[in-house]
């Protein structure tokens, strides 16, 4: 069994621009277009049992349509979607969107500091925490190239400030800065993701991250739609891992870390 705990999908009629400005913000091409239909056409030819979704809200705005786009899929194709949801920092109704998104049945929360503006640590993020910690998990991206508002230094503090909140750092914990994840997370009670790592990153490295952060912590992920899933698989042949970690990382740990919540759903 495989679950990808990070994929993005986005309304039909503005995937093509979401997914151009994901490009050229990063610099890379995008393999694909960003919407559902292709995600599950994807799911289907690497045979991936489901798939965690989310969109992003680069504005407050944006927040409880995105969310309601996100439950909509995720009832469309309940056997395959898993819906995470959108809350923007900036909100000036922040608890009716966090109402709204558990409303939604939708099982955690995607910030991303870059796109939103804030850091990790900024004091209008913590209302955010404060409500998730004990209700859901949060999955966050990691790192950047050109600002810092992501980093793994920032993150800690966070982990340290609430201690019962459940993050997964996407990325290995920093994309572009794994060392640096390394040393401020490794110690810390997160859970990290595979995601848009290694296409950079060795296959002895992405060994050594492993061991660094845990087998129990590390979740398979491909952040379609810059990658396909059945790339990142293959990838992972190249490193070495017994049956047990396989499982961990392709599908136990996210299992478990999301029926730790079922009973708040």
């Amino acid at each position: 069994m495989v679950i990808d705990v990070h994929t993005h999908i986005f309304p039909e009629h503005i995937a093509e621009k979401a997914t151009d400005n994901i490009g050229n913000y990063y610099q890379i091409p995008i393999q694909f277009n960003g919407t559902v239909n292709q995600l599950l056409d994807n799911m289907q030819q690497y045979h991936i049992d489901k798939c965690v979704v989310n969109s992003v809200a680069t504005n407050p705005h944006q927040v409880q349509t995105i969310n309601q786009f996100v439950a909509e899929q995720v009832k469309n194709y309940p056997n395959q979607l898993i819906g995470f949801g959108s809350l923007h920092p900036d909100s000036e109704n922040l608890e009716q969107d966090f109402q709204q998104l558990r409303e939604l049945k939708l099982k955690g929360i995607k910030l991303h500091p870059d796109f939103q503006g804030r850091a990790i640590d900024d004091p209008k993020v913590m209302k955010i925490y404060e409500m998730a910690e004990g209700c859901c998990p949060i999955l966050m991206h990691m790192g950047s190239t050109d600002s810092d508002l992501s980093s793994p230094k920032r993150l800690a503090k966070i982990l340290d400030l609430f201690p019962k909140l459940d993050i997964i750092a996407a990325h290995f914990g920093g994309w572009s800065h794994w060392e640096d994840a390394a040393l401020e997370l490794a110690l810390k009670r997160v859970y990290v993701d595979s995601s848009s790592t290694q296409y950079a990153v060795k296959p002895h490295q992405i060994r050594e991250l492993i061991d660094i952060f845990g087998i129990h912590h590390v979740i398979f992920g491909s952040d379609y739609p810059i990658f396909n899933a059945g790339d990142e698989l293959k990838r992972f042949e190249n490193i070495p891992m017994t049956e047990e970690e396989k499982e961990c990382i392709f599908h136990g740990n996210i299992e478990r870390l999301l029926l730790k919540y079922k009973t708040n759903s």
